[in-house]
């Protein structure tokens, strides 16, 4: 279990006591035997989607490879978790995370997944998610383009509110030729099956 450096059992004991509250509110005892232990797993529970957060983005894109590469990098479908920040609800989909390296530098194959997973283990949105991927990308990589796709389900949107169960979001972030040119663009979205 991921445990908050900023919290001490003051923060844990309140948590606790909020949810057992929350249960009341629903309607339900905390303290019948299915719901007595529910306050503290859902704290385990938040507290994993927020574990790995902490990962130092310039260290994980320092190490590079000079290769002559000058051509689409692409890695995907990439699985990923996050959370909602409006409802705390969680999200999970794929990414396809690509970008033509400047100079013929290329990352580690595992870098891009784990940068996707250290901006997702947060309460997060998914527009915003998928903008800090391909800023970390250009900023540690200054490749020539960089696109970024996420294509996820909402628990937010199936399961409450408007319960459509086979809702997807997407987005995308374009930078430099993915953006600027329509051909490379294409080649992208061709690559990835999307086009």
């Amino acid at each position: 279990m991921h445990t908050p450096t900023l919290w001490d059992d003051t923060d844990r004991r309140n948590a606790v006591s909020g949810l057992r509250s929350l249960l009341r509110l629903m309607g339900t005892d905390p303290d019948s035997p299915g719901l007595v232990e529910t306050p503290g797993r859902v704290i385990d529970a938040l507290c994993e989607y927020a574990d790995g957060g902490d990962t130092d983005v310039a260290d994980l894109l320092k190490v590079q490879f000079d290769l002559g590469v000058d051509e689409i990098v692409h890695v995907g479908p990439v699985e990923f978790t996050s959370v909602c920040e409006h409802h705390l609800l969680p999200f999970h989909g794929v990414g396809h995370l690509a970008y033509i390296p400047a100079q013929g530098r290329v990352v580690g194959l595992s870098k891009l997944p784990r940068l996707l997973d250290h901006y997702a283990a947060r309460p997060q949105m998914q527009e915003r998610l998928t903008m800090q991927v391909a800023d970390a990308i250009c900023e540690h990589l200054a490749p020539v383009a960089v696109g970024v796709i996420l294509r996820a389900q909402h628990t937010c949107l199936t399961l409450r509110g408007a319960r459509k169960r086979d809702a997807e979001m997407t987005t995308s972030a374009m930078r430099g030729a993915f953006r600027d040119k329509p051909e490379a663009r294409a080649e992208l979205l061709a690559l990835i099956g999307v086009a």
